[in-house]
């Protein structure tokens, strides 16, 4: 194991004893435990209802394409809806892949989520929403986007994928608009092995997903759901009403998600431990930055963008700690729109792109972890300033 790797488990004998539960019940396929894991999460995050799915890119896939179905929004094929440039793959393919139409947004430079003063410029008649983004743990400024997507008639909803647990003003991210998605793969803040969830208020919503995750039939949906349903029971089990997936979890992932879900105060609060001594020794450096909190982030990793006698020279940085057994990566994908599959991609382009440039150029990550890490940050921040000191 590396001295200091990206990710680490946050498993113990609960999640093995809540696993063997199902094998010992004989049932593997979706069922009670991940219902009772979304009644749990919905409540945690104090919306109404909480859909699970296979993992955090099928979490973002089925929200998109239930409300491309959604009966009272009327999303159309080449509707646009806006993203900020740097964010994970399955923010954007799930867009391409419904029929709409990316618009990218540059970031803020110093919190790394999409730049709220150039937003509503890049807003056009055909925009129907904003996808925003909480990069690395930090949540978005929810009052402002709020009332900017107000004022404009769109809507905003949230890839919360490497955020869960961070809060705005005292509201859960995630919440923030009409729906919010999670991941909980093995590197985020809780781990079900695999794993997605989708949370909202909105009961057509909810129902429309209920239908699309499992193949677009009506099944365990109740009387008074806004779907069609057939008056023969018979025949109701095997209706299709919607162009569904199969994007179901596993009753295993729902099963050590509620152990998983219990312990997450405890983990954002050893996250934010370990966030306050990075803050400390690398807040007032003169060749690098580092992410700006809003809100109260829950510290997903610890972004770096370096400039000055540094800037130019990640790769003489990334060797110095990869020789000290210090893992890193780029900042999620850095500008997206530099990966070869853009130009498969139906976007355009609402802003110039500079602050994605330079994290595409220039920054790297570290990780962050549920337990005190502070011998690491003290390693990290050796190896960073022997770099800085050799230019």
């Amino acid at each position: 194991m590396m001295f200091y790797p990206l990710a680490s488990s946050t498993w113990d004998e609960t999640e093995y004893t809540a696993l063997q539960e199902v094998i010992t019940s004989g049932r593997f396929t979706m069922g009670s435990r991940v219902r009772a894991y979304e009644d749990a999460f919905a409540a945690r995050f104090g919306k109404k209802y909480a859909v699970m799915t296979s993992s955090g890119s099928t979490a973002n896939l089925l929200a998109l394409a239930s409300a491309f179905w959604h009966p009272d929004l009327g999303w159309r094929q080449g509707d646009e809806i806006i993203v900020p440039a740097v964010s994970w793959s399955t923010t954007y393919f799930p867009i391409t892949q419904t029929g709409l139409k990316l618009r990218f947004v540059d970031i803020d430079p110093a919190t790394l989520n999409i730049d709220l003063n150039k937003l509503a410029d890049a807003i056009t008649p055909h925009t129907r929403g904003v996808f925003a983004v909480n990069l690395l743990g930090n949540p978005v400024q929810a009052d402002r986007l709020r009332t900017l997507c107000a004022k404009t008639g769109i809507l905003l909803f949230e890839d919360n994928c490497e955020s869960m647990g961070a809060r705005y003003n005292s509201e859960m991210a995630g919440s923030f608009g009409l729906f919010g998605t999670f991941s909980s793969f093995f590197s985020h803040h809780i781990c079900t092995m695999e794993g997605g969830m989708v949370i909202t208020d909105d009961r057509k919503l909810h129902d429309t997903m209920i239908s699309m995750r499992a193949h677009g039939w009506v099944r365990d949906l109740p009387e008074d759901t806004h779907l069609p349903l057939d008056e023969d029971p018979f025949l109701r089990q095997f209706r299709f009403v919607l162009p569904g997936y199969n994007l179901r979890p596993l009753e295993m992932e729902g099963a050590v998600g509620l152990p998983q879900l219990a312990k997450l105060p405890g983990f954002i609060a050893e996250r934010r431990k370990n966030a306050a001594i990075f803050q400390r020794d690398f807040g007032q450096l003169d060749f690098l930055d580092i992410q700006q909190e809003t809100g109260e982030s829950s510290w997903f990793g610890f972004a770096m963008i370096l400039k000055g006698r540094l800037a130019g020279r990640r790769g003489s940085l990334v060797e110095a700690l990869r020789e000290a057994e210090i893992e890193c990566r780029p900042i999620v994908t850095g500008n997206f729109l530099n990966n070869p599959v853009i130009s498969k991609l139906d976007h355009s382009i609402g802003s110039e792109i500079v602050a994605a440039e330079r994290v595409d150029r220039d920054g790297l990550f570290v990780g962050n972890h549920h337990y005190p890490i502070e011998p690491q940050i003290t390693r990290l921040r050796e190896v960073v300033q022997s770099v800085a000191d050799r230019f």
